[in-house]
């Protein structure tokens, strides 16, 4: 499975659950040349003034037939045992949804519950572990074949149901207490997989029922990494003393055309970071998720050349939380101004949390940077600001449209890319 997006330079590593997909739809060993084609794009939709209504139908079946063979395709990738292991053996994120699991115990023992994309089902063991009286395990890929094996070696058959289907098409005639699911792809959002958990929210979930996990926040923050841009761009200056720079150009547009996978520290993170979205899986809807807009202002804590821009996550797996204006959080992040993110966000001491921060231990989802082409040198306290636009991506709904705008010390500019 393609993580990030390993450019061949080493900056990402190249066996990830996050990319799996791009094998089977043509895009997994990623040709750097000359000559490179735009990547496919899906046809856009007629207007009445040019095509006739056959036509527009027609157009729009071809759409839709796309976006399934995508997704028939983006399931199949994790009939991969690979995938499964490595996921499993991140234990920041094994243990702590087992602690999350054990936390709320007394809202899972004897209750109904389904988890949204089992994978090998080790989610729906730890709920029959906590004493949840029957599990619905959903899998739309064909591990669940495997999972119902694991299920049967556990002598968890009379409590896990293992259904191989996609959760928009699974009948169950029960509404559940609990729904589980690790939903979360690079930068939060990317796989698109949210929207299949708000569905099984909407269609099974009983009021008052627990979602797990409850909360997630996008961050993001202007980086600096001189490492890996000498790494990248720099080598070429001087190869066994031959000057190969007329390569450079290639490079950039390899290693820094789409977001890279990679794993930074806190001191690559030139601002405090911003929080681009506040999703409350109790209330969010999938259209707000279809395009998320925010505006940003930062203050440079260093001197550094800012040579792109970081994004991680965090998830909370609480009940609904509190909001308050006041600064007294015991956090230091700024925060955008749509759908009341512009409050400070207050956390309980014992909230459990899943971070992927470049300050914490590192998780197979490690941060995932969108660099420039050109670094751009930054004195303490400059000012960056602009803002940025993630959309799904009218290609493949499981791909994400990025477009960043940044300004700094007078000059502006525009980054965008397509997370694939």
């Amino acid at each position: 499975m393609q993580s990030g997006y390993s450019n061949g330079y080493g900056g990402g590593h190249t066996h990830s659950r996050r990319r799996s997909h791009r094998s089977a739809t043509g895009g997994v060993y990623r040709v750097c040349s000359s000559t490179l084609s735009p990547p496919p794009t899906a046809p856009s939709t007629p207007s009445t003034t040019s095509y006739t209504h056959s036509n527009y139908t027609d157009t729009e079946t071809a759409v839709a037939s796309m976006w399934e063979g995508y997704d028939e395709a983006y399931f199949q990738s994790y009939a991969n045992v690979g995938i499964h292991q490595e996921m499993i053996k991140d234990r920041i994120r094994t243990d702590t949804y087992k602690a999350a699991i054990m936390r709320h115990q007394n809202l899972i023992s004897g209750k109904v519950v389904m988890d949204v994309g089992c994978g090998t089902g080790i989610l729906s063991i730890f709920c029959a572990q906590a004493g949840a009286s029957r599990v619905y395990a959903i899998e739309a890929s064909d591990i669940a074949m495997q999972a119902n094996e694991i299920v049967k070696e556990n002598d968890l058959s009379d409590r896990i149901t293992v259904i191989h289907s996609r959760v928009e098409e699974v009948e169950i005639e029960e509404k559940v207490d609990v729904i589980i699911s690790e939903w979360m792809g690079y930068a939060l959002l990317y796989e698109t997989m949210l929207p299949s958990v708000i569905y099984a929210r909407d269609k099974w979930l009983k009021p008052g029922g627990l979602i797990l996990p409850s909360h997630a926040m996008l961050y993001m923050a202007p980086v600096t990494n001189s490492e890996r841009y000498h790494e990248t761009i720099d080598f070429w200056r001087n190869v066994y003393g031959i000057n190969m720079s007329a390569l450079i150009p290639l490079a950039k547009q390899c290693a820094f055309e789409e977001p890279v996978t990679e794993t930074i520290s806190g001191e690559n993170v030139l601002t405090w970071p911003f929080m681009v979205k506040y999703i409350d899986c109790y209330t969010v809807t999938a259209r707000e998720l279809e395009s998320i807009t925010a505006r940003y202002k930062l203050s440079a804590i260093m001197s550094a050349p800012l040579h792109g821009f970081a994004f991680w996550f965090e998830v909370e797996f609480n009940g609904p939380i509190t909001f308050s204006s006041n600064n007294n959080m015991g956090f230091r992040f700024q925060h955008g101004t749509d759908n009341g993110s512009n409050h400070k966000k207050r956390r309980q001491s014992d909230t459990i949390v899943l971070s992927t921060a470049p300050e914490e231990t590192p998780t197979h989802w490690q941060q995932t940077i969108l660099y420039f082409y050109e670094p751009i040198d930054v004195r303490q306290d400059q000012i960056i600001e602009g803002s940025i636009t993630i959309s799904q991506s009218k290609e493949n709904h499981r791909f994400l449209n990025v477009h960043l705008e940044y300004s700094t010390a007078g000059r502006s500019f525009v980054k965008e890319s397509v997370m694939r």
